[in-house]
């Protein structure tokens, strides 16, 4: 079996599904092309191994404070949060708390039970830091790729301070061919080309051709619709992501 491991050997690969070379399937090259794209779209839109979480790190530039907010690249589907801007709120570097603990405590660390407490101070400090500070809010969305720091730009944040996004990215099929060869991909693929196959055969419905077969494009549509219906909802309940999944 020929493995599926780019756009046009999908194609190949769905056309085969529906019967080709053996039949003709009536779709013409940019449809072809329309619907593998559509498919895509649905996939990565809604198929958890479409995406993955990531990690941006990002360096403020004199455009930015201006803007109040950076643009971030088309495959990103989703921000969380961005992580936080400065260290602890209790000074830096040698005056840092958590510097200052482990300069003091780590010769305590050697007995028995002393880690635990460094543990439980270090996670207070966290805590400390989180409620007086907490992280800056943000907002995204994905038809602006642009990403909305509610900070005070020139303050918070300057021109080459840099911070780190989380979010979620879209995975690259044309980077990471397996995409292709999804076992859900392909069938849903299949799906679109054929009920495109039989909304073209529908404007000759009942034309007969040699031989007396009549054409039945409406019975294609129709098998092709319902196949369409039913792996949009096993994609909501075996592959999609819960609604809150994303929340930061």
């Amino acid at each position: 079996m020929a493995i599926p491991t780019s756009r046009q050997t999908l194609i190949d690969y769905c056309l085969r599904k529906l019967g080709a070379p053996v039949l003709e399937i009536n779709v013409d090259d940019d449809q072809l092309d329309d619907r593998v794209d559509e498919a895509l779209q649905f996939y990565t839109e809604y198929h958890s191994d479409a995406c993955i979480k990531t990690y941006r790190k990002y360096k403020v530039v004199a455009d930015d404070l201006t803007n109040k907010y950076v643009t971030l690249p088309d495959s990103f589907l989703f921000c969380s949060r961005v992580l936080p801007l400065t260290n602890m709120s209790m000074g830096g570097g040698m005056f840092n708390a958590k510097y200052q603990m482990m300069l003091n405590d780590i010769y305590d660390l050697q007995y028995a039970g002393a880690i635990t407490n460094w543990e439980m101070t270090m996670q207070y400090l966290e805590l400390l830091d989180m409620t007086l500070n907490g992280t800056p809010p943000v907002r995204f969305n994905r038809n602006m790729n642009r990403l909305f720091i509610d900070v005070e730009w020139g303050y918070s944040l300057n021109v080459d301070d840099y911070f780190v996004i989380e979010g979620y990215e879209a995975i690259d099929p044309e980077a990471f061919t397996d995409i292709y060869n999804d076992i859900f991909l392909k069938k849903y693929t299949t799906a679109l080309i054929k009920r495109q196959w039989g909304e073209n055969m529908k404007k000759f419905e009942g034309i007969q051709l040699p031989g007396g077969v009549t054409m039945n494009g409406q019975k294609i549509w129709d098998e092709a619709n319902e196949e369409i219906t039913k792996l949009e909802e096993e994609m909501q309940l075996k592959y999609e992501y819960p609604p809150m999944f994303f929340t930061g």
